[in-house]
């Protein structure tokens, strides 16, 4: 089957759901077609954290090892977190006579596009929501809300229209009017041949970075700005902890603005050891997974979740309705949001775990993702209701 990907932002060195999902599936013998906008016009704060130098180069990389083309459509602009893809844009799409279209996110201006000329598609056609209600704050987002219900949700729901949620959250439901029955939920993964412990791999980055055996690592690797909570993360190891261990923090990601400058003073003024390393690309993060004890996520929910539980980390992170699920099997723990005391107070939970129970726990992580978010089985989620969809789409030709 010929499947197309339409995705506003789109970069080959990260660990978003494209770039797992599209793998999985170009191995199961589909051909794969990712079309996604030029990076000229996308925003600094998108590209900043993995680049776009040699974008074109990486492409063709990432092309050759997973048997995927890549298109890459020039953009009008960039505007309130969409790509307003230039004329001709459906055009390009139907010459690529695709089996099955995949539009990424629920409200990009590709979305509203393919929604409102369903009935003249000749393929069929599936979309995704990556949206939680907690993160949909902008001051117009009643505006848009109200807009999308009164011309887009009576084309969805008359013509049965797919909406995949990859988050258990009811946003579709509540705020765009999309039925449950039309969104089912399919979670995000980790990509299991890539993320797994590796002793080599510990012993490698802790010597690369001085960090000894001994010594517990909290590691956190992400974008080093606010939004994320990497302030609470700092003011959080402002003290030393209450424990006999030789606790270190240990940043994965490039500290840079007025905010990093912010961060690196705090850094400076920590009674704990804080090791810092720049931006890691997503096939190497396994490695420094591997040299961590813990990971923590201070603020919102992480992809990136799965991927250090699949190498044996337990995790510590705010407590939201996601997070309090995913830490509901005996695999971390969720601290009260922006307290920094209860904060602490889990970590040294941990820290003065016995190893046996730490060791439970480790187990514990490993053994959630793999039975339950592994790409290796997830992805048959997808091709289930491409299939079906695929089936319905030619019933109406």
């Amino acid at each position: 089957m010929r499947i197309v990907h339409v995705e506003d932002f789109f970069h080959p060195e990260a660990g978003y759901q494209i770039n797992v999902l599209t793998k999985y599936q170009a191995r199961a013998g589909n051909e794969v077609i990712i079309v996604t906008s030029e990076m000229d016009k996308i925003p600094e704060y998108l590209t900043s954290f993995f680049g776009k130098d040699s974008i074109q180069s990486k492409d063709e990389l990432f092309s050759k090892k997973n048997n995927i083309r890549i298109i890459r459509y020039p953009i009008r602009r960039y505007f309130s977190g969409r790509s307003i893809f230039k004329r001709g844009f459906k055009k390009m799409i139907d010459g690529l006579k695709p089996d099955m279209l995949f539009v990424h996110g629920d409200g990009t201006w590709a979305a509203l596009e393919f929604i409102r000329k369903y009935k003249k598609l000749k393929y069929g056609v599936i979309f995704d929501s990556h949206m939680l209600e907690m993160a949909s704050v902008n001051p117009l987002s009643g505006l848009y809300r109200f807009f999308y219900r009164c011309f887009f949700t009576p084309i969805i729901k008359k013509n049965k229209l797919v909406f995949i949620r990859t988050q258990d959250d009811r946003y579709v439901e509540k705020c765009l009017g999309i039925p449950l029955e039309q969104a089912p939920f399919i979670s995000h993964a980790t990509d299991d041949i890539l993320f797994q412990y590796n002793s080599d791999y510990r012993d490698a980055i802790r010597e690369q970075y001085g960090i000894q055996k001994n010594e517990t690592v909290v590691i956190y690797a992400g974008k080093m700005v606010k939004s994320k909570g990497v302030d609470l993360l700092i003011d959080a190891f402002r003290e030393r902890f209450n424990t006999k261990k030789d606790i270190v923090l240990f940043l994965v990601g490039n500290i840079s603005g007025e905010f990093g400058e912010l961060i690196t003073e705090r850094i400076k003024e920590s009674q704990n050891r804080i090791v810092v390393a720049p931006t890691q690309k997503y096939n190497d993060l396994a490695m420094y997974y591997s040299a961590a004890d813990i990971a923590v996520f201070p603020k919102q929910c992480s992809l990136s979740f799965y991927d250090v539980q699949a190498c044996g980390l337990p995790v510590v992170e705010e407590d939201n309705n996601i997070n309090h699920e995913r830490l509901s099997h005996g695999n971390g723990f969720c601290f009260a949001i922006d307290d920094v005391n209860d904060f602490r107070k889990q970590l040294e939970v941990l820290f003065n775990m016995p190893d046996n129970e730490l060791q439970t726990m480790k187990k514990n992580a490993i053994e959630y993702v793999e039975k339950n978010y592994s790409y290796s089985t997830i992805y048959k989620k997808y091709e289930e209701i491409i299939t079906s969809e695929y089936i319905r789409q030619k019933r109406k030709q």
